[in-house]
């Protein structure tokens, strides 16, 4: 799969050695511990050893409070927490389950495909994703779900039965400060900025062909006809165990 702004390559950060911190300690029942400072050359080697001021020691524990502050932040909400927020699981490895009504969007597809990119309604859904994976689902309403409401196959290619997605080369990254906003809203982003290509596994999605489905449905006002969902006898529960 591809994808539409070539979002599949990243480039890494270089990162120059520029201090060294080399920490001494006295032998004996009662140690004592003392802290030497050095400056790194431009080849990297230790130069200028002297004992750690405390103007160092202070800008040290200003960088190691910033990243643990950032680390706490993740999944935290902007504001008010978003009507269409499920759950959150704001661990270091935390899930984030939410919904979205019914709404046209941009959707691509390969070219073997042969149908034609462009805007389409899609049914509402429900997403579960955490930083490195994604699955979806679809809804037959559009109330706000509750644990009790039954879920159905997402009428989409690259979704494999249990509702896992394939990014296929779609270089995924989520920060570890990121808010549940644009944790949620880059995750869309990512799966229908994508190109849809197959289907995954050995079962139909909808209730008929999902390359006609969607020939139908691209580039019309046409809403989504929810009569073609398939209910894969899960709910929303199911998802939180």
């Amino acid at each position: 799969m591809n994808n539409l702004n070539d979002i599949t390559e990243s480039f890494g950060t270089l990162y120059h050695p520029k201090s060294a911190l080399v920490f001494y300690e006295t032998n004996g029942t009662d140690t004592n511990m003392y802290v030497e400072h050095f400056d790194m050359d431009k080849n990297g080697n230790p130069i200028n050893a002297h004992p750690l001021t405390v103007k160092e020691a202070n800008v040290l524990a200003k960088s190691l409070q910033s990243d643990e502050e950032k680390s706490k932040a993740f999944l935290k909400p902007k504001g008010i927490l978003p009507m269409n927020i499920l759950h959150i699981n704001p661990s270091e490895k935390g899930t984030v389950l939410w919904y979205t009504k019914a709404q046209k969007r941009q959707l691509f597809f390969v070219n073997g495909l042969d149908i034609s990119s462009g805007m389409s309604y899609v049914p509402p859904m429900v997403w579960y994703a955490n930083k490195n994976s994604l699955s979806v689902f679809a809804l037959a309403g559009e109330r706000r779900p509750t644990e009790k409401t039954p879920l159905y196959y997402a009428p989409f290619f690259n979704v494999y039965e249990n509702g896992n997605v394939c990014m296929g080369t779609v270089s995924i990254d989520i920060k570890n400060s990121a808010s549940v906003e644009e944790f949620t809203t880059a995750w869309e982003h990512y799966f229908f900025n994508s190109y849809f290509s197959h289907l995954l596994g050995n079962y139909n999605p909808i209730k008929g062909n999902c390359t006609i489905l969607w020939k139908n449905l691209i580039g019309t006002d046409k809403t989504f006809p929810k009569e073609v969902l398939k209910p894969n006898n899960k709910t929303i529960k199911n998802l939180l165990r």
